[in-house]
């Protein structure tokens, strides 16, 4: 009883946000445009003040850990499965499939992620470690498949060109790379300017989920072609299972039988995995123009699924038993 309270206490902020969302939507409160501006305003402001607090604050070698090698193992199995389904028997072009795999494979380690840990496994440590990896691994790879995939094209110079110059145009990797030369060098900020970026980065969540939350009484999302909504119920379901089913059950493979690590740190990486898609994918999708309906649907739908895989995780591997 007590592990669930702990769970919905996580789930609660996800719920209600998303809640107020769809009904300022509904009311009409914020206007017609409101979830293009926002959705703007996360991904070119508050996303990337967010991104660059975390990481200049952050130590990436923490990466070398070997719990990590299990979580980024099933992480890059799922989204490349993701990737690779969405592209194969789905008919989706290269942006598209990127956000498919994404749907499949990028885990909402922060706002959900941070109090499940502290909950269940009593320190966040190894969600920190979580979040960097998706922030300097993850989300440059995808990315720049949905930059060339939405906007390259053209000779092969141009899209190499568009590929190398792709971190000064995209504020979310500028963000992280400005944050991990702060941190290499040790370089201490102003208070001003670090104060200043808590307050901005703190908005990035809470508006992503008000965002989402309009998303969902606006009607189906469009193709860029503005034809209707593309999303089918058959491909929908895949990037759910993967995320929710096979993606902690890759990352408990590899970190039991293969790598033979302690059952705590067993739980840590089971924990994190199971963690449902996070709403970046959406946020990504309408950036980049693309349809929105798949990382709106499995946002919501894996955020609802995951609390049974998580309560099952925990109640199976924790210390009870």
């Amino acid at each position: 009883m007590a592990a669930m309270q702990s769970l919905l206490s996580g789930f609660a902020p996800i719920w209600i946000l998303t809640a107020v969302g769809y009904a300022a939507g509904r009311g009409g409160l914020l206007g017609e445009q409101a979830e293009s501006v926002l959705g703007r305003f996360v991904f070119h402001v508050a996303m990337p003040a967010a991104l660059f607090t975390m990481v200049s604050g952050s130590r990436p070698a923490a990466f070398a850990h070997a719990s990590m090698v299990a979580f980024a193992a099933g992480t890059a199995l799922v989204t490349a499965l993701g990737y690779a389904v969405g592209r194969r028997y789905f008919g989706r072009k290269r942006a598209e499939a990127s956000i498919s795999g994404m749907a499949s494979g990028y885990v909402n380690s922060a706002n959900l992620g941070i109090p499940v840990a502290v909950h269940v496994l009593g320190d966040a440590s190894f969600v920190a470690q979580v979040i960097l990896f998706q922030v300097l691994c993850v989300s440059p790879v995808v990315l720049t498949l949905l930059d060339s995939g939405t906007r390259g094209g053209g000779s092969a110079g141009g899209g190499l060109r568009r590929m190398l110059t792709m971190p000064v145009r995209n504020p979310v990797i500028m963000a992280s790379l400005l944050g991990v030369i702060v941190s290499a060098t040790g370089l201490r900020l102003p208070a001003a300017v670090t104060h200043s970026c808590d307050v901005l980065g703190a908005a990035a969540v809470p508006t992503a989920l008000i965002t989402l939350g309009l998303s969902l009484h606006g009607g189906p999302a469009l193709g860029t072609d503005g034809t209707g909504p593309v999303t089918g119920r058959a491909e929908f379901g895949v990037a759910v299972a993967l995320k929710t089913l096979v993606q902690p059950l890759v990352a408990f493979v590899v970190a039991g039988p293969v790598l033979h690590l302690p059952d705590h740190q067993v739980l840590a990486v089971v924990l994190c995995s199971a963690l449902p898609t996070a709403q970046n994918a959406y946020i990504y999708a309408r950036q980049y123009g693309l349809d929105t309906g798949l990382a709106r649907n499995s946002v919501v739908a894996s955020t609802i699924v995951s609390m049974l895989t998580l309560s099952f995780a925990a109640w199976a591997l924790g210390p009870s038993r």
